[in-house]
């Protein structure tokens, strides 16, 4: 990423979704663009017009962490928004000044995958900040069959939600779905805007797919911990899951991921048949091994 582009879009388009009444401040006349003018946000971050310009322009170099918070609280910035902007003003530092990041560990260890494997009345699985599926449990790989359908490994959640057209099907809310997919990576990039793959991901899918395009051209950022998640799944019909994020503290950059039932609900009984449905295909998966044997 180009961090002065990514400062300068993502500042401005935070600048025009605030109005001056929102702000608490008097308005005179017709006003030519939406939200608020430089100067204004500069009143309320309590800097000069010229100095928030130069931060408008990407030049973050030198900014303190209170200039930033009073810059959150101008642009009325919500808590995912704040880390981003934190984040665009580290990777904006000289060099030398960047504080630096260890590397996901994609190697995931064997007592991951067990403690996947014992998880049996929930889909789980660990991924990454590219929304990669790099391990799961019997469940969780029967409730995302549809993205292991797609032959590119690692499964790919924004690959699937933007390149597949069974994603609109799998989805109940795709055009949610798609939204909150773009935001997310935009978060991540904002965190490691120097992750190779994270950019060749982001560029496959801007070549790829329109949709992307616009929801990324918005500068959306948001924290993903925990949602309801409605599912149309081509076996088992509706779910309605509870879905929870865990950061693996031992292995930088890998979460834990959870999708369960309610207790008593009819997502519980999908989600039980859906059990049922893949041991029926590893049972069958087996047998043909040991055929071929």
């Amino acid at each position: 990423m180009e961090t002065k582009k990514e400062i300068r879009e993502f500042l401005t388009s935070r600048r025009a979704r605030v109005t001056p009444e929102q702000a608490g401040l008097p308005t005179y006349g017709a006003r030519r663009v939406p939200g608020l003018r430089r100067e204004e946000v500069a009143v309320l971050a309590g800097v000069s017009a010229p100095y928030y310009t130069r931060l408008e322009r990407g030049d973050m170099s030198g900014a303190s962490e209170g200039v930033l918070e009073a810059l959150a609280r101008a642009l009325q910035l919500d808590d995912a928004e704040r880390a981003h902007l934190f984040d665009l003003a580290r990777a904006a530092q000289p060099p030398g000044a960047r504080p630096g990041r260890r590397q996901a560990k994609l190697r995931i260890r064997p007592e991951i995958q067990w403690t996947l494997d014992a998880i049996t009345g929930a889909a789980a699985y660990v991924g990454n900040d590219r929304l990669d599926i790099l391990a799961t449990n019997e469940l969780g790989r029967a409730l995302f069959s549809e993205l292991y359908a797609a032959p590119a490994r690692p499964a790919n959640h924004a690959r699937f939600v933007f390149l597949d057209p069974r994603a609109e099907a799998f989805h109940a809310d795709w055009d949610r779905a798609a939204r909150e997919t773009a935001a997310i990576l935009r978060s991540a990039a904002g965190r490691d805007p120097y992750d190779r793959e994270l950019s060749a991901l982001v560029g496959e899918l801007a070549t790829q797919s329109e949709a992307f395009r616009t929801h990324w051209a918005a500068h959306n950022v948001r924290f993903h911990a925990t949602a309801v998640k409605h599912f149309h799944h081509p076996v088992v019909g509706e779910l309605s899951l509870s879905f929870n994020r865990m950061d693996v503290a031992a292995d930088h950059g890998l979460t834990l991921f959870t999708y369960a039932a309610e207790p008593g609900s009819r997502s519980e009984e999908a989600l039980n048949l859906l059990g049922s449905w893949a041991a029926t295909i590893d049972l069958a998966e087996s047998a043909r091994t040991t055929d071929h044997s």
